[in-house]
């Protein structure tokens, strides 16, 4: 997920009173007040659907790195807020000017909500779009409140809580047979590490790819990899298990960087270089061992949330040798044609979404699957709802 816009949607949040009026709905929620403190389960309210709003019931919600960096702190959240953003559910409400979705239909939410009209949807770069017509105003009632109080709506969605009060532009409509908890992880791990290959990067068919990262969204980077017919794919990581679990994703080759210097040894596998790294944690010092791995002419993809304030220090001599470091948005999606076709990957048996999930877990249990996620040990815990 590109860092600055989430930052941007993370912004969100409502600060007015509200008057608490009668067309509220109560629903269980994992309410963030401050980092590095413990999340209740409190009652929370939230607002019938607009005219372009859709009120969606959640049926899953993964545990994602984005979520536990506001958690933690590493990039600056207020509260009160709702955290969550990969998610998928049922439609329940549809509010009077949509036609897109009806009560019944399953959907999968994502956080790039795009306008449509302005000049990144018209140039095909929909998920930069931040145009805030997709949000309520600052003079209108709040999607979500608690005790008449306004509370914060995180990266446009919410979905740690039992239903999520979006704009229609946020959701895609998937088909039935789809299971909602694989269907979730789409929402925004799949999409980031998949979009990044083959949209951001453009991966070429036989072309050699290392990916430093082995979580959800490098898991899926190795995946997009071997779709998109890459002839060597390399995954680093520090944990024995997870570089296991990347040769099912597709990945030919692995190196623990605890073991060895993974520059070195990506060198000494592809006798120069990859034509393509991908970096997929969020560190300074991952983000420029992809830039030192790549071959003359080659790319680094940057999708990690590399923490505010840190600098990424390349080699300007090896410009000369056409090396090009760049970053990634949500995979640069254009989610409601992408995650349809993932859809299709998965029950096609070409995405291994079953193998991303490590947990399935309450909502009560959401502080201790982002404690496990920061351990580094898990690939994804996904929140089933009733």
């Amino acid at each position: 997920m590109g860092p600055m816009r989430l930052a941007r949607l993370a912004c969100v949040w409502q600060t007015r009173q509200s008057n608490n009026e009668v067309g509220e709905d109560a629903m269980k929620a994992a309410v963030f007040r401050e980092a590095n403190t413990l999340m209740d389960i409190e009652d929370v309210q939230h607002d019938k659907p607009g005219p372009r709003e859709v009120l969606v019931k959640t049926s899953a919600a993964g545990v994602c790195h984005s979520d536990l960096h506001f958690y933690n702190g590493t990039y600056p959240g207020r509260g009160p807020m709702i955290l969550g953003h990969e998610s998928a559910g049922i439609v329940e409400e549809v509010g009077s000017e949509v036609s897109y979705v009806k009560p019944g239909d399953h959907v999968i939410t994502c956080l790039s909500t795009f306008c449509g009209h302005c000049e990144y949807c018209l140039t095909g770069h929909m998920s930069l779009c931040n145009e805030p017509e997709t949000r309520r105003g600052t003079d209108e009632k709040p999607r979500l409140s608690q005790n008449g109080e306004a509370m914060g709506q995180f990266a446009n969605l919410s979905s740690f809580a039992e239903a999520m009060l979006i704009h229609e532009h946020s959701l895609v409509k998937i088909r039935d047979d789809m299971p909602l908890d694989c269907a979730a992880l789409i929402g925004c791990g799949v999409t980031t590490g998949v979009g990044a290959v083959i949209h951001t990067a453009a991966v070429e068919p036989g072309t050699t790819v290392a990916v430093i990262g082995c979580g959800g969204v490098g898991l899926s980077c190795v995946n997009g990899a071997a779709i998109a017919g890459a002839g060597r794919i390399i995954a680093i990581d520090l944990v024995p298990a997870k570089l296991e679990l990347a040769r099912k994703f597709g990945a030919t080759d692995t190196i623990n960087a605890g073991d060895v210097d993974p520059v070195e040894a990506v060198r000494e596998l592809t006798g120069g270089g990859v034509h393509y790294s991908f970096e997929a944690i969020g560190l300074k010092v991952a983000a420029e061992q992809c830039w030192k791995m790549l071959k003359p002419g080659g790319t680094a993809t940057v999708i990690g949330m590399i923490p505010p304030g840190q600098m990424v220090e390349i080699h300007g001599p090896e410009f000369l040798r056409e090396k090009k470091i760049q970053g990634s948005s949500m995979g640069s999606n254009r989610f409601r044609v992408d995650m349809p076709r993932f859809v299709d990957f998965y029950l096609a048996g070409k995405l291994h979404l079953d193998d991303l999930v490590s947990r399935r877990i309450k909502l009560e249990d959401i502080n201790d699957a982002l404690n496990q996620l920061e351990s580094g040990e898990e690939a994804r815990s996904v929140i089933l709802f009733d």
